[in-house]
C-alpha cells in the first residue's frame, strides 16, 4: 500500500504532457519513489500499454502498484538497458527521470540525508552499498575532500573545509550529523547556515551514491533504448545534473561540440523539445517548496537509420 506522503511529485502534469503518452506504448519511470508519476502514467495507458519502474531504494518497494501493466525493477537506473532486456524489452516509447531525493528519504531521520535531524552520516540510496558519508569523511584524503566539496557542493571555502575535517578526524572519527555541523561551524557564513549545510550534504550525497556517474551512464543508454520519436523527460534539481542533461540532449555528448558527418551534417541522437528548461509555477512552489529548484528538460529521439544506436 502506498504512503500518500512518501513523496509529492514535482511538475506532475508537465511531465505527463512531455511524455506524449500513446495508450498502447511502453514507458519507463526510472525513479519510482512514492509512485506518483507512475500512477499518473498508468491513467493514460490503455490495456495493452506497459510501464516499467526502477528504484534501488528498498523503502520504495512498499509503494509497488497492483496493476498487470506495471512492473517494478529493484535496480539503479544506470542498469536501464540490461534490466529492460531481462524483462524482454528492447525499445520503449518514453523515459521519465526525476533526479531529486524523495521527501521520504529527507524526512526519514535514520537515513542521514537531512541536516534537520541527528543521525549517523549515512546517505546511501542503496542500503546494502559499502560506502556511506561517514566513510568518506574519515577515510578520503584531504585533497579528495577538497575536490568533492568544491565540485559537487560548489562550496567557496572547500579547501578550508577539507582541512578542518581532516584535522578533526585525527582525534575522533566524524560519525553524526550534529558532530559534523559543530565541527565546521566556524567556516559557515553568518546567516547562510542552512544553504552551506545543504551544499555540504549535497556534495557527500553525490559522492556516496556516485550520482553523476550513474546519470551519465543512464543518459547514454537512453539512445539505444528509445524508439524513433520516443521521449526523454528529465527533471533535475541542481546545476551539475542539469548541465549534463542539457548538453547530452543538445549534442549527444557531455562536453565539446556536436560531431558532424562527412557532409557537415550534425550527428546527434535527440531533437530538443523544450529549448529552455521548464520550471514550476509560483503556485506549485508555494504548495511544495522542493519544486523551487526543479528544471525539466524534454527531448525526442531521432533515429536516422537502423544502425543509429538501436542495437
Amino acid at each position: 500500500m502506498s504512503n500518500p506522503v512518501y513523496h509529492v511529485p514535482v511538475m506532475l502534469q508537465e511531465c505527463i504532457a512531455a511524455l506524449n503518452i500513446k495508450p498502447n506504448g511502453v514507458y519507463v519511470d526510472v525513479t519510482f519513489g512514492g509512485g506518483g508519476h507512475s500512477r499518473e502514467i498508468l491513467k493514460h495507458l490503455g490495456p495493452d500499454g506497459r510501464l516499467y519502474a526502477f528504484d534501488q531504494d528498498p523503502d520504495a518497494l512498499q509503494n509497488a502498484i497492483d496493476d498487470p501493466r506495471f512492473r517494478l525493477v529493484h535496480q539503479n537506473f544506470k542498469f536501464l538497458k540490461n534490466s529492460l532486456r531481462l524483462e524482454g524489452v528492447r525499445h520503449v516509447d518514453g523515459i521519465l527521470a526525476d533526479l531529486g531525493v524523495s521527501s521520504h528519504q529527507f524526512d526519514d531521520a535514520e537515513r542521514g540525508f537531512s541536516i534537520r535531524f541527528e543521525a549517523n552520516l549515512d546517505m546511501r540510496m542503496d542500503q546494502v552499498a559499502d560506502l556511506d558519508a561517514a566513510k568518506i569523511l574519515n577515510t578520503y584524503a584531504e585533497e579528495e575532500l577538497h575536490r568533492i566539496f568544491g565540485m559537487y557542493g560548489e562550496i567557496q571555502n572547500a579547501k578550508s573545509l577539507a582541512k578542518t575535517i581532516a584535522t578533526a578526524r585525527l582525534s575522533k572519527p566524524v560519525t553524526s550529523v550534529t558532530q559534523l555541523k559543530e565541527l565546521i561551524k566556524s567556516l559557515v557564513p553568518r546567516g547562510k547556515e542552512h544553504k552551506y549545510h545543504a551544499q555540504v550534504f549535497q556534495a557527500l550525497r553525490i559522492e556516496v551514491n556516485k550520482e553523476l556517474e550513474a546519470l551519465t551512464d543512464f543518459l547514454e543508454q537512453t539512445v539505444a533504448v528509445l524508439k524513433n520519436e520516443g521521449r526523454l523527460v528529465v527533471m533535475s534539481y541542481h546545476s551539475l545534473e542539469d548541465r549534463l542533461v542539457k548538453n547530452f540532449v543538445a549534442k549527444g555528448k557531455f562536453k565539446g561540440d556536436v560531431e558532424k558527418d562527412f557532409f557537415g551534417n550534425e550527428i546527434k541522437p535527440f531533437q530538443v523539445i523544450s529549448r529552455k528548461a521548464i520550471v514550476a509555477t509560483d503556485e506549485e512552489i508555494q504548495q511544495n517548496n522542493r519544486a523551487r529548484s526543479a528544471k525539466l528538460r524534454v527531448a525526442q529521439r531521432v533515429v536516422k537509420d537502423e544502425a543509429d544506436g538501436q542495437k
